[in-house]
Parts: structure tokens; C-alpha cells; sequence
């Protein structure tokens, strides 16, 4: 079995048949209303007691795009942009306090994680030039993107490969070659740093991060997350780096794939360990208890959103038996969210209606949808509080439903921003 069936939870047979377009909406509304009201300058938002990590300092709040305020910022606006639910209410954003809150949070890292895609001050200036065009905004983020080329990290949540997704973003948002170049440049970086593994035969990054050095093959923290943005920028790329990534990403993603059945038929069932090479604690805990997850940040949901982009069919296989994987476990007990909840998994299903045009995957994703209504309006309840995140709570999860009712696949601040 490539999945822990204790941490997911049966389908409810109502929300396989059952979808519900108008309480998705109303699902919508409500989670919006509420965060709009719960805004308390200049802290932003209570912090969820599942977002409190040892050390942290409540008082300065969270202001990250992955679990706090500029994350929340960032959604209101697009569900109200996207027509999804309209601001009600203004709620006031000021680029100087969220950085200086996001350096207090990060201490005496901020200085090394200042670029950090996720928590870091790179989505507090992609917000700011946003809203408001600002080349001084647009000259600190080719600062922060060619200060963090090197980040031991090698990864999405903190090292370069989020910085070359921001890059293409204000590629794409302003035409500035001056990005297109700096999406190459950190290309070529991370081509320099690929190490080959002879016992899988393809090539894997090493990341050193919280510590230690880890060869994470997943979507947040592992390789994956890497292609995410060359596959989506590749047309910055010249022709032949393209092809040599192209080569290089569909050998590592096949020779590390884990499969169940035969590939190819419908029974075939696909999951990616988290790491590709165990170090001896790792490889303790593994053979203990095999570490399966099906989740976003690790296993076939990740794999299957950040490789949907990949053009012509040679992942096909694997990216319909991770959808059938994902679709087998279930819904995570640990809530509606992206990261690792329900909705993270739900837009793997949505990925696969919208590369391959077969309904059923719309199907499956809207039954996730409504199971996860169902786990947000409980956790509110058990809490007394919603969860006012993108990437670990209720927003993320709103636009997840706006995109089930859309009948799209755009996964919040991997596909847009």
C-alpha cells in the first residue's frame, strides 16, 4: 500500500454524489467574510494554535505568505479579482511593517532568508508591485532574486527555485528582460548543482537546510518543486537547455516512482518515497515503518500538480496512477488545506481533468471539495477560530472550491500570483 491509511479518512458516499455548487459558494462567502472581519492592524490575523511553531514570538504575528498575513492579503484579492467573492471591506497593506514583521519572525536568519519564497520578503514585494506597479518593488525582487542564486537550500520554500518562480512571475507581469535573465541565470545555477545517483540512475539535489542535508525528491522541499517553475518557464529557456531538462526531470521522476499494478491500466497505482537517498536515521525510521504520505508537500499529490505542465506524454502513466493513488486514499484527516489536507489533494484531481479533459477527474475533485467543506466548518467548530492561511488553512481551501466551480486548475501562488 503506498499510503498510511491512518492518516486519511473515507469519502462520505454524500459528497461523492452529492456536489453542491451553491454551499461551495456559500463555503466561499463565508470563509471570506469572516477573514475580512477578523483583521486587527497591525498584527494582521490570530494565528492558528496548528500554525504555532516552537519559538515563536505571537506577538509579532505571522506574516508569510505560506501560513499568515501576506498569504491572506494575497487571496482576498484574487477571489475578489476572479469574481469569486467581492471585498467587502478594504483591509490595508503596508509592504515596509510586513517586512520588517517578517525579519523580526525570522530572527537571526533573516539576513540568509531574506529572499525565502514562502516566508520570506519576495511575496511581500510581488504583493506590493501588484497592487501598486512600483519600480522601486520591482528593483528590490531582482535584488532578492539574484542575492539568493546560491541558497544551499535548492529548494521552493527557501532557496533559488522559489526565487526563479518570482522571476517568471514579474517576467510575465512586466515583459523586463532583466527577469527573463534572471530566470536563466538561476537556471543554470541548479544545472551546475544536479548531483547523479548511480543506485537510481538520474540526476537529484541536495538540500541543506534546518540543519542537515537532505536529498528530498518532493514538492515543496525536493525536486520537484524545482521543475515546477522550469517546466512553466521554459520558453525563456534557449531550445537546448530546455531539452537537457526535459531529458533530465523524466528520467528522475520515472526511476524514482514506486508503482503498484501495471502501468497503464486503470488498477495502477503510483507514490515517490520522500527522500532519494537515506541517510542512517532515515533509513532506520523507513524500515520501521515505511514514511508514505499522499499529500502536497510529499508524495503523488505534489508530483502530479507541479509535473502537469510537462509537456508530451512520456510522465502520462505516472501521472494517472499518482491520480488514482490520490484519489484511493481519501481525504487527509488533518483538514481541508493544501499543504497536506484535502484541497492540496483535491487539485491533483484537477490538474488531471484539466491535462487530460476526462470528466471523471472533475468528478473526484468536487467530491474532495465537499468532504472538505465538511472538515472546515468542523475544525472552526473544534477551534472556536477559522484558519486565516493560504497554504495551511481555509483561504487556500476557498479558492480551491472557486476552482472546482470553474472547472480550472490554478494552484494558488504555483500557478498565479
Amino acid at each position: 500500500m503506498l499510503h498510511h491509511p491512518d492518516r486519511h479518512e473515507p469519502l462520505h458516499p454524500a459528497d461523492e454524489r452529492g456536489w453542491d455548487e451553491a454551499r461551495a459558494r456559500a463555503c466561499i462567502a463565508a470563509i471570506a467574510r469572516d477573514t475580512a472581519a477578523r483583521f486587527s492592524p497591525p498584527r494582521g490575523w490570530p494565528v492558528h494554535p496548528l500554525d504555532i511553531e516552537p519559538g515563536d514570538d505571537l506577538a509579532v504575528g505571522d506574516p508569510s505568505l505560506y501560513s499568515g498575513t501576506c498569504g491572506v492579503l494575497w487571496a482576498l484579492r484574487y477571489l475578489h479579482e476572479t469574481g469569486a467573492h467581492p471585498c467587502e471591506r478594504d483591509t490595508p497593506f503596508d509592504a515596509a511593517a510586513l517586512v520588517q514583521c517578517t525579519r523580526e519572525r525570522l530572527k537571526d536568519e533573516a539576513e540568509r532568508e531574506r529572499a525565502a519564497y514562502l516566508v520570506g520578503e519576495t511575496p511581500v514585494r510581488l504583493l506590493e508591485h501588484a497592487q501598486t506597479g512600483s519600480a522601486a518593488a520591482a528593483d528590490r525582487l531582482a535584488a532578492l532574486i539574484a542575492g539568493n542564486l546560491q541558497h544551499p537550500a535548492r529548494e521552493l520554500f527557501w532557496g533559488s527555485p522559489g526565487t526563479l518562480l518570482a522571476a517568471l512571475f514579474m517576467h510575465q507581469r512586466t515583459g523586463d528582460d532583466r527577469f527573463a535573465e534572471l530566470f536563466r541565470r538561476t537556471a543554470a545555477v541548479l544545472g551546475s548543482q544536479l548531483e547523479w545517483s548511480d543506485a537510481y540512475g538520474c540526476h537529484y539535489w541536495t538540500q541543506q537546510m534546518y540543519g542537515q542535508a537532505s536529498t528530498y525528491m518532493d514538492a515543496v522541499h525536493g525536486f520537484v518543486g524545482t521543475a515546477l517553475p522550469l517546466i512553466r518557464g521554459r520558453h525563456l529557456l534557449a531550445a537546448d537547455d530546455w531539452v537537457r531538462w526535459q531529458a533530465c526531470i523524466a528520467q528522475s521522476v520515472r526511476r524514482t516512482a514506486t508503482v503498484e499494478g501495471e502501468l497503464g491500466t486503470e488498477g495502477a497505482r503510483v507514490n515517490w518515497i520522500p527522500w532519494l537517498l537515506l541517510d542512517a536515521a532515515q533509513r532506520e525510521r523507513w524500515n520501521a515503518q515505511p514514511r508514505w504520505f499522499m499529500q502536497y508537500c510529499h508524495g503523488s499529490p505534489g508530483f502530479v500538480i507541479n509535473l502537469a505542465g510537462f509537456p508530451g506524454h512520456a510522465l502520462d502513466d505516472l501521472l494517472l496512477g499518482a491520480g488514482e493513488a490520490t484519489w484511493a486514499a481519501g481525504p487527509l484527516k488533518k483538514g481541508s488545506n493544501l499543504c497536506h489536507g484535502t484541497g492540496g489533494n483535491g487539485y491533483a484531481l484537477l490538474k488531471l481533468f484539466d491535462r487530460t479533459g476526462d470528466v471523471r477527474w472533475l468528478q473526484r475533485a468536487r467530491a474532495f471539495a465537499m468532504h472538505g467543506i465538511g472538515q472546515t466548518e468542523a475544525h472552526a467548530a473544534q477551534y472556536g477560530q477559522r484558519r486565516y492561511s493560504l497554504w495551511t488553512g481555509d483561504l487556500g481551501f476557498a479558492i480551491y472550491l472557486w476552482d472546482c466551480i470553474r472547472g480550472t486548475a490554478a494552484f494558488p501562488t504555483l500557478d498565479v500570483f
